[in-house]
């Protein structure tokens, strides 16, 4: 049966019908229906079931405030749980099931738990995990898990065949919401020469005003609505957006907004959601009101639904909710919906006005309609299971005695409105009570600041509390002018005239009947999605938990997918009641960001597939893979293990490598080494806070390693510092830290230290840099030309700027292989120009390219560390032995005093030795040395572990590096290690970690 209306649907085009399913029934609608508009209008009143109790629910709501009809829409790898009928725009193939029931929806053997709900109650599952004890929880565990969640997850072999896409953008003037407030504040604000972006969450302009009727400088509201669109199109200044959503907003003026681009045309080629990242001076959200409903017995039942909702289906869409309804409220903008039907040929036995002296020019305008009112009276009760069948007509201020049952199809219900306020908190923006009206309202004395102290965001509108249509318009023009001047600019058209018939004062109306009987309050809903009863918040009161935070988290008040959008200041009300004060003594919850949920495809964006994580490749990456490079993963970097020559295996490989570069020649590629920049004239006190050591007395042109430490004492990171001026440093880090360090150097400076005049910047990607190393490497640059690299000239841990073969180079005389070093960085678009150079200039030394194992090889053999292998997060400076690089005139550097506690200056802590075997093997990696006895575990007991291990070309036998109690005390002592396998036992000597030239001569030729 169709209950699409002859007249109406000024969002529809009846002319094309589109085809779609629910539930496998096949089903039609019309160009611009919603997924919720199109099944009314089929009479698919019930669209779901409820959470705890399997309650049959309908469409309450006709926007994102929706919560009751959540459905699964498509199939395979297009399947997404939990989509707002509401909000989902009918498509040709669209399908869609309904979800939290079986075997099915009209027939839920779920429902069974409405029979216990007296048992049911708030925090049941709290108390039914406490009590009764272990025996009984295993067997409703299990039940209680298997009933949670709503929806069906995506299989998880399925792949989303959607592209995302983030965006930055840039504005003076942000502008949420595109009903009329929204449409005059940019349009205010545009005048004024200020870039803008407006947007709407929705397909649609104008909001509710070409619904609720009136006119603005003497036009339809819709007329003035396309002739504002025209004016900001024509504005080149102006940027406007539909199917936006105003996300979030955070601190010093960056939102987040959430555009769905092809939700409602799947067959259109592009990205199917966009998360735009923005930065903006000024944030004017005009985010407009939302309904309440009105809580009395029966009001989840299929078929009651929000006044404003009702007169949306039936003028925007041509669809009836039922073919009589009974409008229940508490104020006059309810009265609408009755003239509508009306006026569209439809029956409303009755309007039941909670108020006792009633209405104004709306009530009589009903009145002269024929229409019935009945005034200080409420619904006792509303009768029907999956639909609504009729009402029960009561006095307000009663028991629930019924005086007459009033057969209906639909409930059209209005508890007054309540601002959308989420945007204006989610910074820190504080709210007021508004006694007269009975909502929280921004609080424009404490408004969220910029990190100067001045305020960024701005409410206009219905969200800022004027419901009337020319107070709307007003606000929103001098909110408006107000923030174009806050950024510089002046808006000097008027403001705008609006007429709309006046509203006389709600009531505050928050139960039906006001002396309900409890027996009636179990069946008196405030959150339909979570079956939380007026009851519930009662009995949370009535047990302790009087802060509302604790009431929401004890009854689920507000947690459903809504995020209590309609149920919040009805649950409010009831606690403030319930403990005999006011609704501002008990305060609301906290509103987060997001506005409403946002897909997992658009919060990854291009974050998928191969670039999940982007591979970072070097200048000379296409060099490595064309001479056969071995890749090993370090970060998110692709860096050359070795390069095997046919025939060769990778030891064989690395031994080749380590040999020729120790030799005569090699060359690593080492642009993957992080690189930062420190300036400012705060910048040495930073460096000292920032490294165990001292580099504010680093001179210009020299180098120093440094260590850093984590707040807790452990080593995070090591490498050499350059000093480039006096208030400038480069600070070289691991490969995999450089991302890390940086944003660690950002967090100290912005959370502790943001007084200082320090700025940092990662250039790793701007430079490629090469070791030259070997006995002949001073030689090949030299055959360059350009430097003069002497001893004399750069001395060891020295740099110098210059020209290397006619480019522009920074030297850098530094070593980590114990060699005669070179380490040459030169502009990242020159990197492979220079490379080609290096090899061609070195083909007479026996150039050898090296990788990553051959320079751990190399770096074990002269004793230096490695951050991830000699370090695991535990292991902190002194258990290296690097005294040395840890300053005693320092007053502090973050984790000193951490490294004072005693744990970090017990003596029996492991410390770093060198490892020889015994046979000449090779020790396996992270092996343990066993002593004596057995720990708690019955497990051998440990005395220390290997932390890095090699076969050593140079020296023809197996080193490694570990960890040893009393290690450096213990020298040529003999101590065994435990293989993988639990009992092979290998012997190995105490020795120096120092294997290879430990006077330093070759390195400092």
């Amino acid at each position: 049966m169709s209950t699409r209306l002859a007249k109406g649907g000024r969002l529809t085009d009846r002319s094309k019908q589109i085809e779609f399913t629910f539930n496998g029934k096949r089903l039609t609608g019309v160009a611009g229906d919603t997924l919720a508009s199109a099944l009314l209008a089929n009479d698919q009143m019930m669209m779901g079931r409820s959470f705890k109790y399997h309650r049959p629910r309908g469409v309450v709501a006709s926007g994102a405030e929706e919560p009751n009809a959540l459905v699964n829409l498509g199939k395979g790898d297009k399947h997404e749980p939990n989509q707002r009928a509401t909000t989902t725009e009918l498509f040709d193939g669209l399908t869609a099931t309904s979800q939290n029931h079986w075997p099915n929806l009209d027939y839920d053997i779920g429902a069974v738990n409405g029979l216990f709900g007296r048992f049911l109650t708030a925090g049941f599952y709290y108390k039914m995990f406490i009590h009764p004890r272990p025996f009984w929880k295993h067997l409703y565990e299990p039940f209680i898990r298997q009933s949670a969640g709503l929806g069906k997850a995506p299989d998880a072999e399925a792949r989303d065949p959607d592209t995302y896409e983030h965006f930055y953008a840039f504005y003076d003037v942000v502008v949420v919401g595109g009903g009329v407030a929204g449409l005059q504040a940019a349009k205010a604000a545009g005048e004024s020469g200020a870039s803008v972006l407006l947007m709407e969450q929705t397909p649609h302009w104008g909001g509710r005003a070409p619904v609720d009727g009136g006119t603005i400088d003497g036009k339809p509201a819709e007329d003035w609505i396309n002739d504002t669109l025209q004016a900001l199109e024509n504005m080149p200044n102006v940027t406007i957006r539909t199917r936006m959503m105003g996300a979030g907003v955070y601190d010093h003026g960056y939102m987040l907004g959430y555009e769905r681009l092809t939700d409602h045309a799947p067959q259109m080629p592009g990205p199917r959601h966009r998360l735009w990242k923005i930065r903006t001076k000024q944030i004017i959200t005009a985010t407009g009101a939302i309904e309440r409903p009105l809580s009395f017995a029966g009001n989840d039942i299929p078929g009651v639904v929000l006044a404003s909702a009702v007169r949306d289906y039936a003028v925007n869409y041509g669809v009836s909710v039922g073919d009589r309804t009974v409008v229940v409220t508490n104020n006059d903008d309810a009265y609408r919906t009755a003239i509508a039907l009306k006026n569209l040929g439809m029956d409303v036995p009755a309007i039941i006005d909670a108020r006792h002296t009633g209405g104004g020019a709306l009530m009589a305008e009903a009145k002269a309609l024929g229409i019935r009112v009945e005034t200080g009276r409420g619904v006792a009760k509303v009768l029907g299971g999956k639909r609504v069948k009729g009402v029960m007509l009561c006095n307000q201020q009663g028991e629930g005695a019924t005086i007459e049952e009033i057969p209906c199809e639909c409930v059209a219900m209005s508890g007054g409105w309540s601002p959308v306020v989420h945007l204006w908190s989610h910074c820190g923006g504080k709210l007021t009570w508004d006694e007269e009206q009975a909502f929280f309202r921004p609080d424009a004395s404490r408004a969220p600041t910029s990190h100067d102290g001045k305020p960024f965001v701005a409410v206009a509108g219905a969200a800022n509390g004027y419901l009337q249509l020319n107070d709307v318009m007003q606000d929103a023009d001098a909110v408006a002018k107000s923030v174009a001047s806050a950024v510089g600019f002046t808006a000097t058209g008027s403001a705008p005239t609006a007429e709309a018939q006046p509203e006389a004062a709600m009531e505050q109306v928050w139960l039906m009947p006001q002396g309900a009987s409890y027996d009636l309050r179990l069946k008196t809903w405030l959150d339909y999605q979570n079956d939380v009863k007026v009851s519930d918040v009662q009995l949370a009161a009535k047990e302790g938990y009087e802060s509302v935070e604790h009431t929401k988290r004890y009854t689920t008040l507000g947690m459903a997918t809504d995020q209590g959008k309609l149920s919040n200041i009805n649950g409010l009300a009831t606690l403030s009641n319930a403990l005999n004060e006011s609704i501002p003594q008990v305060g609301t919850t906290t509103f987060r960001p997001p506005y409403t949920p946002i897909s997992m495809g658009a919060i990854g964006g291009e974050a998928r597939g191969d670039i999940f994580q982007p591979i970072r490749k070097t200048p000379i990456h296409a060099w490595h893979e064309a001479h056969g490079a071995a890749w090993e993963p370090v970060g998110q970097w692709r860096r050359p293990y070795c390069y095997p020559r046919s025939g060769e295996s990778k030891h064989d490989a690395v031994t080749r490598e380590v040999n020729a570069t120790r030799q005569s020649l090699g060359l690593l590629d080492a642009s993957t080494l992080g690189k930062i920049i420190v300036k400012g004239p705060d910048a040495g006190k930073f460096m000292d806070m920032l490294y165990t050591n001292m580099m504010s007395t680093l001179k210009p042109g020299k180098c120093r390693y440094g260590l850093m430490c984590s707040e807790n004492g452990f080593l995070s990171d090591d490498g050499v510092v350059a000093r480039l001026d006096e208030d400038t440093f480069l600070c070289h880090t691991t490969t995999g830290g450089a991302d890390r360090i940086h944003a660690h150097m950002e967090e100290w400076l912005q959370t502790e230290w943001w007084d200082w005049q320090v700025y940092t910047a990662n250039v790793t990607e701007q430079w490629a840099q090469f070791a030259v190393v070997g006995p002949n490497a001073r030689k090949v640059l030299e055959k360059l030309g350009g430097m003069d690299l002497s001893k004399e000239n750069l001395a060891f841990m020295e740099w110098k700027d210059g020209e290397l073969a006619g480019t522009r180079a920074r030297v850098f005389r530094i070593s980590f292989s114990g060699e005669l070093s070179f380490e040459v960085g030169v502009p990242a678009n020159q990197g492979r120009d220079f490379w080609d150079k290096l090899i061609e200039a070195g083909a007479e030394f026996n150039v050898t390219p090296y990788g990553t194992e051959a320079l751990h090889v190399m770096r074990a053999e002269k004793g230096f560390i490695m951050i991830g292998d000699e370090t695991d997060g535990t292991v902190i400076p002194q258990d290296l032995g690097l005294n040395w690089a840890i300053s005693k005139k320092k007053e502090d550097y973050i984790g000193k005093r951490a490294q004072q506690r005693s744990h970090m200056t017990d003596p029996s802590r492991w410390q770093l030795v060198g490892l020889e075997t015994e046979d000449g093997s090779v020790l396996p990696d992270g092996a343990y040395a066993v002593a004596s006895g057995h720990n708690a575990n019955k497990q051998c007991n440990t005395q220390g572990r290997v932390t890095s291990t090699y076969y050593s070309p140079t020296l023809k036998k197996g080193i490694a590096m570990g960890l040893v109690l009393n290690g450096p005390d213990r020298m040529g002592e003999s101590i065994p290690f435990m293989c993988a396998d639990g009992e092979t036992i290998v012997r190995a000597t105490i020795v120096s970690p120092v294997f290879f030239d430990p006077e330093g001569e070759k390195q400092n030729v």
